[in-house]
């Protein structure tokens, strides 16, 4: 039996307000509010509601045999928290119907993966403790930002307890293979790996409207795969419904008649944990440098391309140690929202879609901009005259006094608890 697996990555960055060089150390405030909740509320409308009722009408029509995944970065969540309330209510609604996965991310949607590997594990572990408390599951797949993977991270991402991860059907990676299978890690078989189909997911979110695509002929183009090609894989950008293909295209309404063509070829929904779950390794797959899921080369270059993206990057992450020190909440905040990566594909000079800049160097002279200020506050508060010995030190005396003080709060716990079994005994 054919099983399809849906997912929908959900990410929005923070807008930068324009930030001149003489702000610098004297506004510590780097957004475009009205920018922010003039494109969520755009995203919500056109997108996000429509798109949870239909998924949620798949799921009831189908007696909830239609399934799918989503990722939401935790600054789109942060956001939605902030300024459409209502949408989160409206997933929670879809995770009460047990047919809708969670996957964890980064909580940035940041390259920390391939920069600054702590930063990375302390992001999946905050976004992890979000998707809990929001809807009452803890995460165990995995869908890094931009899809970005190689063998180290996925080292990373086993040894925290992830089961699956999902990356992009890569030529120079599957070679001959198919990208229908079920594959694992290169070294580690716990880590089982799901690959995108590049194509039947484009078409969907990029050439829906230009190929007049029914759902009946989409599922017959799934039923005509090789035998054997029995996990498939359509993971796309959540604004596919809605934005890039308008509702007037009809996705909505494709959408809808999917489960019906599905199951009448006998075809399967599932979700990312089900297939890890449910089918055994087809062999592992080596993949020594980081791809992504962008563009013909499936690289890093979209982020990491040029000169400006990667002085941007590597004074951000020279950072990374002496920020994690840090108990100023605004700070913290500011160092997750920076590390998202659109600030960097904007300066890109040929893939910088989605930018609001002029020119690739007009994106990096803002962000620079921005960034000198906020280091000239970490700064403030751990000066680079420390060398990273005595950081390092200083962070082990710190984490030290934090387990210390974790173990006495618990034997306090304890003793309470002891004493009001005392008491309740004397009644």
């Amino acid at each position: 039996m054919r099983n399809i697996c849906f997912y929908f990555q959900i990410h929005l960055p923070y807008r930068l307000k324009r930030y001149r060089f003489i702000e610098i150390g004297q506004d510590h405030y780097y957004y475009d509010d009205f920018q922010i909740e003039e494109r969520i509320r755009a995203y919500v409308e056109q997108s996000l509601l429509p798109a949870n009722r239909t998924v949620a009408e798949m799921i009831r029509s189908s007696n909830g045999k239609f399934r799918c995944a989503f990722t939401i970065s935790g600054v789109t969540l942060d956001q939605l928290e902030h300024y459409a309330p209502e949408v989160i209510d409206s997933f929670k609604d879809l995770a009460k119907t047990g047919c809708v996965e969670f996957m964890a991310e980064p909580y940035a949607h940041s390259l920390s993966s391939v920069f600054d590997a702590t930063e990375f594990e302390r992001q999946l572990k905050l976004h992890a403790d979000k998707i809990e408390t929001l809807f009452g599951k803890r995460p165990s797949s995995l869908f890094n930002a931009e899809l970005i993977y190689s063998d180290e991270i996925g080292e990373i991402v086993s040894k925290m307890g992830f089961k699956t991860m999902l990356i992009d059907e890569a030529k120079h990676i599957l070679g001959w293979k198919s990208p229908n299978y079920v594959y694992s890690h290169s070294y580690l078989p716990k880590l089982k790996l799901l690959v995108r189909n590049h194509k039947l997911s484009d078409d969907i979110a990029f050439r829906f409207s230009s190929l007049s695509l029914t759902a009946e002929n989409f599922i017959h183009w799934i039923a005509s795969l090789p035998e054997g090609d029995n996990v498939i894989n359509l993971g796309m950008g959540y604004e596919a419904l809605g934005i890039t293909q308008p509702a007037y295209t009809g996705i909505f309404e494709f959408l809808k008649a999917i489960p019906y063509h599905a199951m009448e070829h006998q075809m399967s929904f599932m979700l990312p944990s089900e297939l890890s779950k449910k089918n055994e390794s087809a062999g592992p797959l080596s993949v020594p440098f980081p791809i992504s899921w962008v563009g013909n080369d499936k690289d890093l270059t979209p982020w990491t391309g040029n000169d400006l993206q990667n002085e941007a990057i590597a004074k951000l992450y020279a950072v990374g140690e002496r920020v994690r020190m840090c108990t100023d909440k605004p700070l913290l905040r500011d160092w997750l929202i920076l590390q998202s990566t659109d600030h960097f594909r904007y300066m890109s000079h040929k893939d910088a879609w989605g930018t609001n800049y002029e020119s690739a160097y007009d994106a990096f002279m803002n962000y620079m901009n921005v960034l000198a200020d906020f280091l000239e506050r970490v700064d403030a508060q751990y000066p680079t005259t420390i060398d990273n010995e005595e950081l390092n030190e200083l962070l082990k005396t710190i984490n030290h006094q934090e387990e210390e003080i974790e173990s006495l709060e618990n034997e306090l716990k304890k003793l309470r608890a002891r004493k009001a079994k005392v008491e309740e005994s004397k009644k």
